[in-house]
């Protein structure tokens, strides 16, 4: 019976005890750490009454030594109003009085400010936003009547345009200010706070944090922490600059993944925008990220793919050769390789290494097309691929349904299927991963307080081919790179690298394919067999140019060697 009472009291005193601890951990960030932030909106309800702080969690980047670097924070200043019913009725001031006093101290917009002041009936008029305090100081010094200051918070991105497309930015839709476009969007419920946060229940916000802790979800407020590396984002944006430069490509992208834990480094689009000035865009279609909201036909990046399928099944192997005349014909229609030239009897080896158009067909018709069908879909090239980015689509394999062989053949070499580059990544990390699909994602932690956070992502993977099969096809690729692209020029004696060239002819809207117009693409992944990271590449209708080992080989070898010595990866042969 006393030990029943002792536990009792231990259990009470302990509850007491957490809840002081409790209280102190509390007062602490509410005096200490939190104090600036309460004391801007304290002030702000003195100065004007607003209906919203547009509070918001931050967006951080994260360096390969687990250094945070904000990529989206919040900003504060001041809104400068005038009050025109205010003005009209005053003996003391007047428009030009006004604008002469605050233009001494801040640059108004002239026509906005008389037009403004014309609005007699009106007691409230803004003039100006992003005052910093020095300017505010400046001007409430003046006392001016009819002038008026009111605390504001803004979004800002440090970084300017960098990783623009992944993150989004902040705007209005109607009269509700919240995400639009990346990350901004898709964590709007995560990263959007309690419009009056001062009113914030203590036990509501701590019973809160603790359920986001063990069960997180979207509408758990929180701060984002990216995988995505701030030094190699500038450098991939930096290399499709430069090529975007030479070859004047329509659209360029770039993604740079880990294809074991799908974990994005680095992801890129040009043309592209500074979300800190994004109403300044006259075209809103530069806001859409190609990389998830676009497809394309791919083209030979999908030959590894379709020669993974073949071996996986057993119907061929490298050494497993065929008649390449130049050309086969299939339903009627006759499909070349891209010069039209036969080569005799080649290996699967040179399917890959001379990437030939008869060769992937071939393939297609070793395992059947019902066999190849199903593999399609198992890479998940018609489907979503769940990355935390909104207005993700979904391939388009149409062709496929048609049962007709010259759909089959032109699919195996990446024509005649469209599909996301995203889901291509995905797909092709199979490769060097082992045979799994891996989820792509740009956040790798959501922290929730203090104290508080969670990782995330950490999906099941799920197996599409062998392992076996995974390591024949990269060895593959590496011959390719040895002694194929560009001649064998840019082999790496110290390490192995597996890589594919696609050259895509582009769909004409009134049939068949332009002549002229191409889409390029590269992929490649490294050290070969134990892989720290896959890049991808694609530049949409280059200029003067043909074929994608011309413009992107290089850009990929040099974004390869700058990974290797940034990372100081060690040599694999």
């Amino acid at each position: 019976m006393r030990a029943t009472f002792v536990t009792r009291i231990r259990i009470i005193f302990s509850a007491f005890l957490l809840l002081a601890v409790l209280f102190v951990v509390r007062l602490y960030f509410v005096q200490i750490v939190q104090s600036e932030e309460y004391s801007e909106i304290a002030q702000s309800q003195y100065v004007a009454s607003t209906a919203a702080t547009d509070e918001r969690g931050d967006i951080f980047f994260k360096d390969k030594d687990g250094r945070l670097v904000t990529a989206a924070t919040q900003k504060s200043g001041w809104r400068l109003a005038i009050l025109p019913k205010e003005i009209y009725e005053s003996e003391e001031v007047t428009p030009d009085s006004i604008f002469n006093s605050i233009s001494t101290e801040y640059t108004l917009d002239k026509e906005r400010f008389y037009a403004s002041s014309k609005k007699t009936s009106d007691p409230y008029e803004e003039i100006a936003f992003k005052l910093t305090d020095e300017e505010a100081d400046n001007i409430r010094a003046k006392n001016i009547k009819g002038v008026f200051l009111s605390r504001e918070k803004w979004r800002f991105y440090p970084a300017g345009k960098r990783a623009a497309h992944a993150l989004g930015f902040v705007g209005f839709q109607g009269n509700e200010k919240s995400g639009r476009y990346g990350l901004e969007r898709y964590f709007e419920d995560t990263l959007v706070r309690d419009k009056n946060i001062l009113d914030t229940n203590f036990f509501a916000e701590v019973f809160s944090n603790v359920k986001a802790f063990v069960s997180p979800s979207s509408e758990d407020e929180g701060e984002l922490i990216t995988s995505i590396e701030p030094t190699v984002q500038k450098r991939l944006e930096d290399s499709l600059s430069e090529v975007g430069s030479v070859w004047n490509a329509k659209k360029m992208g770039g993604i740079i993944m880990d294809p074991k834990t799908g974990a994005i480094i680095a992801i890129a689009a040009l043309p592209t925008f500074d979300p800190n000035q994004f109403n300044t865009e006259p075209d809103s279609s530069i806001f859409v990220n190609p990389l998830v909201e676009s497809v394309y036909e791919m083209g030979s990046i999908m030959k590894p793919l379709t020669m993974a399928a073949g071996l996986d099944v057993d119907a061929v192997t490298a050494d497993t050769t065929y008649y390449d005349a130049g050309f086969i014909v299939k339903s009627g229609a006759k499909i070349s390789n891209y010069d039209g030239i036969g080569r005799g009897y080649v290996s699967m080896q040179e399917v890959l290494n001379q990437s030939l158009n008869t060769g992937a067909s071939f393939v297609v018709d070793e395992m059947g097309k019902e066999t190849f069908g199903e593999y399609v879909e198992e890479f998940g090239l018609g489907e979503e691929t769940g990355i935390d980015l909104p207005n993700e689509v979904k391939g388009i394999l149409g062709g496929l349904k048609s049962k007709s062989d010259v759909d089959y053949a032109s699919a195996s070499f990446g024509q005649g299927i469209a599909v996301t580059p995203i889901a291509m990544v995905r797909a092709l990390s199979s490769l060097a991963n082992g045979g799994s699909l891996v989820q792509p994602h740009i956040v790798s932690e959501i922290r929730y307080g203090p104290g508080l956070s969670k990782k995330v992502w950490d999906k099941p993977e799920d197996r599409v081919i062998k392992k076996e099969t995974a390591e024949e096809i990269t060895r593959m690729l590496v011959e390719v790179v040895d002694t194929a692209l560009l001649g064998g020029t840019v082999k790496e004696d110290r390490y192995s690298i597996a890589a594919k060239t696609g050259t895509a002819q582009i769909a004409s809207p009134y049939g068949g394919y332009y002549d002229d117009r191409f889409l390029h693409s590269f992929f490649g992944y490294f050290p070969a067999h134990d892989a720290k990271f896959l890049v991808f590449l694609f530049a949409l209708e280059p200029e003067g140019v043909r074929y994608a080992s011309q413009t992107l080989a290089n850009p990929f070898m040099d974004l390869t060697k700058f990974l290797i010595n940034y990372y100081d990866i060690p040599p694999d042969r």
